[in-house]
């Protein structure tokens, strides 16, 4: 039998026609940023979040008074969070090191791992407050010791989230913005007249942020294309539809487009998932969400064996991929193309998206063939030095050197190696007199 799809998602073309659209008003807003400044930034948030202030920046005294109205039980569960991302980003970094070794006698060679000098962090926040991205984002250039981070929140509600600000400001934000969508990302990226603008953008978003980080992309860095959220499911027959719908359902509450997959090599489980997508679906709050993102972006797919569930997760590369099996670690051992692995019926993605400790910003749209996801790494550059202590070295290397050059044509490469080998090789002609 050959792999069954039993529900599939809209067509490729019709997705490509909705990203054709986001494209346009992306480099549309973006070009009017540019052109306005800070002037457009207000009539864009004015327009799309109705909110302006006199000032987008939140004052040391307005963030005091915004967190004051988080409750003790909400602020020790932000602390808990923050201290499991932070724990595991510090190992992270510690597992990156600062080298320097000697190649050959007097060959010194290096790098550093020095920290991106500027960052703006993006955390949605328009539908649904998202308090764990400012874990994710600020919290982690923070441990990576990035001196300058900003972060920028839409309003919730018409004013700034408590626990949104709250998250932002002990996660280390030294500027916090509340400004939303693309009007946030470009005044981050470009500049304005009261915005500097940063080295590199990092954090989720819907279609119009992804897409405004990508056109943005090279002019600032931006920590990978991350689209609207993907998860997949693979289970086989030990675990229950109940189980498969809930995580399935879980994730495409986020948005109308949040793609929703389950790979399985059980027809029961498929047909009994199914069933339970449609009875879940009558009693869960955000099913006017939910509902159309099944509809529309989910897919059950029926495979013979293992090895057909793993190749089809390999070619969708989904950002979550949630492998629930009697043989986890196997897929573990074996998948390569996924933003993030939960493994077994004891986690699940909610764990990652919100307090255990890895980053849940992660690759989608099959990035994560070529990247992983937002670690404590990204706010670092890794930067090559080297150093000739010796006559000797100085000599052999560009003996070397300059017949390399040379083999390429390129005459004047070949010449720094030259001038050295005759002064640092005959000591007896003194520098500068042209006859070396």
């Amino acid at each position: 039998m050959a792999i069954e799809w039993l529900k599939s998602a809209k067509a490729d073309a019709e997705k490509a026609a909705d990203d054709a659209k986001t494209r346009l008003v992306v480099e549309q807003t973006l070009a009017k940023i540019e052109t306005h400044g800070d002037k457009a930034v207000r009539e864009l948030a004015e327009k799309f979040d109705n909110y302006t202030q006199e000032s987008f920046r939140l004052s040391d005294e307005e963030i005091q008074a915004i967190i004051a109205k988080v409750s003790d039980r909400d602020m020790e569960d932000i602390k808990f969070a923050q201290e499991q991302v932070r724990n595991f980003a510090q190992a992270q970094k510690d597992s990156m090191l600062d080298i320097e070794i000697e190649t050959m006698p007097g060959v010194i060679l290096g790098h550093k791992n020095i920290p991106v000098q500027s960052v703006g962090c993006y955390v949605p926040g328009g539908k649904f407050p998202m308090v764990a991205s400012a874990h994710m984002s600020v919290a982690t250039a923070n441990v990576a010791g990035v001196p300058r981070i900003i972060a920028c929140t839409p309003p919730f509600n018409g004013e700034p989230n408590p626990a949104v600000i709250a998250a932002m400001h002990l996660g280390g934000a030294h500027e916090i913005y509340v400004l939303g969508g693309i009007q946030a990302v470009g005044a981050m990226a470009i500049g304005t007249e009261t915005i500097e603008p940063v080295h590199l953008l990092v954090g989720p978003g819907n279609a119009f942020v992804a897409e405004a980080k990508r056109q943005l992309y090279g002019r600032v860095g931006i920590d990978l294309f991350a689209g609207p959220t993907e998860t997949m499911v693979i289970a086989d027959n030990t675990v229950d539809g109940e189980l498969c719908a809930t995580d399935l359902l879980g994730q495409a509450e986020h948005g109308y487009n949040s793609p929703a997959c389950l790979v399985t090599n059980s027809r029961k489980l498929a047909e009994d998932t199914m069933a339970e997508i449609e009875r879940i679906l009558q009693i869960l709050p955000t099913a006017d969400t939910a509902a159309v993102s099944w509809r529309d972006y989910g897919e059950i797919i029926l495979c013979d064996n293992y090895e057909e569930m793993l190749a089809v997760s390999e070619d969708k590369a989904y950002e979550h991929v949630q492998v629930m099996t009697d043989r986890d670690e196997w897929f573990l051992d074996n998948m390569t193309c996924y933003g993030g692995l939960f493994l077994g019926e004891r986690t699940n993605v909610s764990n990652g998206d919100k307090v255990i400790g890895t980053n849940h910003t992660l690759p989608t749209k099959k990035a994560g063939r070529y990247t992983g996801g937002l670690w404590v790494g990204k706010y670092l550059k890794t930067h090559s030095y080297q150093k000739i202590t010796t006559d000797e070295a100085a000599v052999k290397i560009g003996e070397f050197g300059s017949r390399l050059c040379m083999l390429e044509g390129f005459v004047g490469h070949a010449e720094q190696c030259n001038i050295r080998v005759r002064r640092f090789g005959n000591k007896d002609v003194p520098y500068g007199t042209g006859a070396e």
